[in-house]
């Protein structure tokens, strides 16, 4: 059916987005790595949703624990969003 497909097509791009967070906060353990075109490109897609985590949580010490929290945020978002989005959607049809 279309609609598992787009659901399908969602879950595939909440993955690729956990992904790219996890390659750039890895980044951070190497100097220079961000500055590297790879380093940009994730910095354009993963620093708007990283930014309001970093207002909210302040770093402990020299850690910066925010982009956990943003990970389980976007997990959250991932299953239980999609899930509840999908059974809303399928009880309408």
């Amino acid at each position: 059916m279309l609609i598992d497909s787009i659901f399908d097509f969602l879950r595939f791009l909440f993955q690729a987005y956990f992904f790219a967070l996890i390659g750039y906060i890895l980044m951070s353990w190497f100097p220079g790595a961000r500055d590297s075109s790879i380093g940009k490109f994730l910095s354009t897609i993963c620093e708007p949703y990283l930014e309001p985590f970093r207002k909210i949580i302040p770093p402990l010490g020299m850690i910066d624990i925010s982009p956990i929290v943003a990970i389980f945020a976007l997990e959250f978002a991932s299953s239980a969003g999609l899930f509840a989005l999908e059974k809303l959607i399928y009880s309408l049809f």
